[in-house]
């Protein structure tokens, strides 16, 4: 896919991510274990040929930064292509942040207009999925298509999703943003588009005049019917990660190792940014069951079915259940964190009991102590 360029959105839906997107953008939140949500997308790319990347930011991104740095994880530090980062503002001139996708790729049409390749692939940074976008190429060109969306099947929830009807030959007759809980699953867009340059400079070039800026809500939607879009069925594993329950639902989901088979050996191989840490301590009273733990912990307690991210210490007597740790998260002494997501640098005092449930975990502040 040498033909294609990519273009990554680093915010989505962040509100709905609450304490855990203060200090950070959506596709730097860390996932399972040792990874961000942006690696995904990033190597998705990288894995199948795509090395002229835009990568949009528009708040809190420096932790992106740091992560990102130069792209030398992924192969993206090079002379020609590689990963450009561009601000959060709308114009040069201007010192308004940009409301929508529309905008986002008007600001910056000069760096897709300058590309050799033909074809831009779109995408939000809060996607977890590993498959062969060649075959998602392929298909655009086999069906003529103007866009490619990719979809698959999931139950709709209080977010935000593009709930996508097709026709037997899979060209979307219709589609509706829906916020409303179904009892059934449904085809949702993932927010990957794959278009024809031309065609998409044209699309915002016609929304932008006339002051449109969701581009599923005032591109795809409005003119469903006049576009040729077809829709792509991812069958492997994909997730969205847009709020608390679908974080920490599809973190969960990663303990079973089929999904995490799927999502880590799929097409490619996940890449993300290198660190020397020293392998993890398990003390004489250590028991873990059902876990995924990262390098350079130190565990003294009981840890079962959770998560926990580098650097975490359980000591003597703690019990850690159905929960997500992150980077050096201290669990005390004969403390208890059950159903819960502690951000990093959280420090849980001896004794302390801190619980959630299953569809509502309590959330723990970056740098907090309990």
């Amino acid at each position: 896919m040498n033909n294609v360029m990519g273009v990554i959105f680093a915010s989505d839906n962040e509100a709905r991510l609450t304490d855990l997107t203060i200090h950070r953008t959506t596709a730097s939140l860390p996932f399972c274990g040792r990874y961000r949500l942006i690696d995904f997308t990033l190597s998705n790319f990288v894995n199948s040929g795509i090395t002229k990347i835009a990568l949009v930011t528009r708040s809190n991104y420096s932790s992106l930064m740091d992560h990102i740095r130069m792209g030398r994880d992924w192969d993206l530090n090079r002379k020609n292509d590689g990963i450009s980062v561009f601000p959060p503002f709308v114009l040069n001139s201007s010192r308004e942040m940009y409301k929508g996708k529309v905008e986002a790729l008007y600001s910056i049409q000069g760096f897709i207009r300058s590309g050799r390749e033909e074809y831009v692939l779109m995408s939000n940074g809060n996607i977890a999925m590993n498959i062969d976008l060649d075959k998602v190429f392929k298909k655009h060109i086999e069906t003529g298509a103007d866009v490619t969306m990719l979809t698959h099947k999931e139950m709709t929830g209080t977010s935000r999703r593009l709930v996508v009807e097709r026709d037997n030959s899979d060209r979307v007759i219709d589609m509706y943003l829906s916020e409303t809980p179904q009892p059934e699953e449904r085809e949702v867009g993932l927010n990957v588009y794959l278009v024809k340059k031309a065609k998409l400079l044209g699309l915002v070039d016609y929304a932008y005049a006339r002051g449109y800026f969701d581009f599923e809500k005032d591109v795809l939607t409005k003119r469903a019917g006049e576009l040729k879009i077809y829709a792509y069925h991812v069958e492997e594993y994909a997730a969205i990660v847009d709020d608390i329950k679908s974080f920490y639902k599809e973190n969960m989901n990663l303990l079973d190792s089929d999904n995490r088979n799927k999502l880590f050996y799929g097409h490619g191989v996940i890449f993300t940014k290198v660190k020397d840490s020293v392998p993890t301590i398990y003390k004489e009273g250590a028991q873990v069951t059902n876990s995924l733990i990262a390098d350079g912990c130190i565990i003294n307690g009981k840890v079962e079915n959770s998560i926990l991210f580098r650097g975490v210490v359980v000591e003597k007597g703690a019990i850690v259940s159905n929960s997500i740790i992150m980077e050096n998260g201290m669990i005390m002494e004969n403390a208890s964190v059950n159903y819960a997501i502690t951000d990093k640098d959280v420090t849980i005092n001896p004794g302390r009991t801190i619980g959630g449930y299953e569809t509502y975990p309590m959330v723990i502040a970056k740098g907090k102590k309990v």
